[in-house]
């Protein structure tokens, strides 16, 4: 039976269809139109900029580092560039395999190998790091013609700061390190245009100069755009802006006056500062021993770490800046300038030096056999401790601190390199706050006479004590230490002199600081500097200290050759020159060398033969001093000015 089809039903249920489908294929046309015009229109400049994008990248161009000179133009820092060999570990398979089949292209040493694992501790495994450096133009080219054998490893042109003085001035000047994780977190807290003017950077300074003066030498970075395939690789430059050098920083520093001190010292320890008094500059920055600051700029292997950081003499401590010591009896002038100003004390007034001094059924020493009677003139000039003990107990620890806290005595001086220790100045405050037992809060009479000569609690650093020494020379002004005079842009060729703030008056009387200038001028010519500064042609002052290394017991005999080297007193040194006109004040420590005269001494008298009379000691002379067996210059000495830089050599064999 055949059966009839509704044509009208069966044509109003086609006609719904085709009406669905062409209002789907209308409404897909419309959403396509308006993708369209959303990716054409609205967002046409932010695609059209990715499209860009990945044809093309932004690479940054890492300006070149600024020099640091010294005062006379001597170079002390700067820049070559080198090839290295890069490996970037989150690329490499297996690091050790890749490095064994390096070595059989390029010599990769056993000591590239410890610095290569050191530095990928500090590292992220997507950074590059050196595995070679400073490679010759035959090895990137044996490196070239295999490198599809290393994936993960590429040769990039670097570069590099160069201390072309090696050791020298290592503490003053510093070193440049590559960025470290610590560091790297730091950077997150600067702002956004210091994170990128820090791009492509792997290196920063670490300490001295190129830390303190960072953004001053690091410059600028620029940027390249560079048209790239679709592998990534670069096919052609599009534009550049180029970076900006960093500016040169000129230092006050002396650098033949660095190095003949330096070589004076020979293999001891200690520390000396050399300071204008008229205006704060810093002529030299001694710390012995030293270390080669080079060794950091390509990361420091493990072995030549373990060396510095665990050696005895502690060659990374910067001696001058955060090494403390009791100053000794180069306290004693500034404890007579205090007597006077406070008028605790009249100069004529005068004291019987038996060779000992008693307080408190305590017996402190003085001079084997004493002086007899003293007054305040003999007693600096010839060292008097008994009357410096008595000077203390009559002043007060307080007394005493409040005087010597304006001259910088264990306070922060301000100058212009990162790291400064304060030091110690006791007073009742600080016993107070500093112990937690009641008793050992309290300030004892007793403790208080040994601060007179420059010892008990107080701890100073070198910088302190030549800050104070050159604020006497001056009659009482006091200036901020600091080593940078100026700053040259890079670009324009201007130099900028660094503006100091004004010297600060501590309101001295003349005729007080003439009284302790006179005093000191009689040591060096009638006291314990005498044979050091005979002959000399101009007028010293000064005065010698000796400082326990250990305490002793005041019943103890001090015998340095019974000692171990370690436990023997330093030696001691502060003196200004000329004395009616000082333009150059210098405190100086020789750890555990003795006598104040014997060591030190000589090192600040041949140190002004520098600076104010053009003299320069000979070879026999300069070995005399490195071991202790010199007073005045021997022989004839060399013209400082006519010296060449550099200075080769050191000095003959001592007599």
């Amino acid at each position: 039976m055949t059966e009839l089809r509704n044509v009208a039903a069966d044509l109003a249920r086609f006609k719904r269809r085709v009406l669905v489908i062409g209002l789907v294929v209308l409404v897909a046309f419309g959403l396509l139109c308006a993708r369209l015009f959303f990716l054409q229109v609205v967002r046409h400049e932010d695609l059209a900029e990715q499209a860009e994008s990945n044809r093309t990248a932004v690479v940054p161009v890492v300006p070149n580092r600024g020099l640091i000179l010294d005062r006379n133009g001597i170079v002390l820092a700067s820049n070559y560039s080198a090839y290295t060999l890069e490996i970037t570990p989150s690329k490499v398979a297996s690091l050790e395999d890749t490095i064994d089949s390096l070595g059989e292209v390029v010599e990769v040493s056993q000591r590239d190998r410890r610095r290569f694992k050191r530095l990928r501790e500090d590292s992220r495994s997507f950074d590059s790091i050196p595995i070679r450096t400073r490679l010759s133009d035959e090895e990137v080219a044996r490196f070239a013609a295999q490198r599809y054998r290393f994936p993960g490893v590429e040769i990039k042109a670097r570069l590099f700061r160069n201390y072309p003085n090696g050791e020298l001035a290592a503490h003053v000047l510093g070193y440049i390190g590559r960025i470290n994780q610590r560091e790297k977190t730091a950077m997150e807290d600067w702002s956004e245009e210091d994170q990128a003017n820090y791009k492509g950077t792997d290196y920063i300074g670490k300490l001295g100069i190129e830390q303190s003066y960072e953004k001053t030498l690091h410059g600028h970075t620029g940027v390249e755009q560079m048209e790239t395939s679709a592998g990534g690789r670069a096919v052609r430059r599009l534009g550049s802006h180029p970076a900006t050098p960093g500016n040169t920083v000129k230092l006050s520093l002396d650098i033949k006056l660095q190095k003949l001190i330096e070589d004076m010292f020979g293999e001891r320890r200690g520390a000396l500062v050399a300071i204008d008094p008229n205006s704060g500059e810093i002529l030299a920055f001694v710390s012995k021993p030293t270390f080669d600051p080079n060794l950091f700029v390509e990361g420091i292997d493990g072995e030549s770490w373990a060396a510095l950081n665990e050696s005895i003499d502690k060659p990374l401590l910067n001696r001058a800046l955060r090494g403390t010591y009791p100053p000794g009896s180069t306290y004693k002038p500034f404890m007579a300038l205090a007597a006077l100003q406070l008028n605790k004390r009249a100069p004529s007034v005068v004291v019987n030096d038996p060779g000992f001094y008693t307080f408190g059924g305590h017996t402190f020493r003085s001079h084997e056999g004493g002086l007899g009677g003293v007054d305040m003139h003999r007693a600096i000039q010839m060292s008097s401790n008994t009357y410096f003990y008595s000077l203390a107990v009559d002043m007060g620890v307080d007394a005493i601190h409040d005087f010597m806290k304006p001259l910088g005595f264990g306070q922060i001086t301000g100058i212009d390199v990162q790291g400064e220790v304060r030091g110690l100045l006791p007073s009742t405050t600080w016993k107070r706050e500093a112990y937690k037992r009641p008793e050992m809060k309290k300030w004892y009479p007793g403790e208080t006479v040994s601060l007179g000569i420059g010892q008990g609690y107080n701890n100073f650093t070198m910088l302190q004590l030549a800050a104070a020494e050159a604020t006497l020379a001056n009659g009482g002004t006091k200036y901020r230490p600091h080593l940078v005079r100026a700053v040259k842009d890079t670009v324009t060729g201007e130099v900028t002199e660094l503006v100091q703030p004004p010297g600060e008056s501590l309101g001295y009387q003349p005729k007080h600081v003439d009284l302790v200038r006179n005093a000191l001028v009689a040591v060096n010519k009638g006291g314990t500097g005498t044979r050091v500064f005979a002959g000399a042609p101009y007028t010293s002052a000064g005065k010698t200290g000796t400082a326990q290394a250990v305490a002793w017991g005041q019943n103890t005999k001090y015998n340095a050759k019974a000692l171990e080297e370690h436990q023997r007193d330093h030696s001691l040194f502060a003196a200004f020159a000329p004395a009616e006109a000082p333009k150059i004040a210098i405190a100086v420590i020789v750890e555990n060398a003795g006598f104040g005269a014997a060591a030190a001494a000589p090192i600040v008298r041949r140190a002004f033969d520098y600076w104010l009379a053009d003299q320069y000691p000979n070879e026999q002379d300069l070995a005399a001093v490195q071991v202790g067996k010199a007073v005045a210059p021997m022989g004839k000495p060399r013209v400082a000015s006519e010296m060449p830089w550099p200075i080769v050599g050191g000095a003959a064999t001592a007599p």
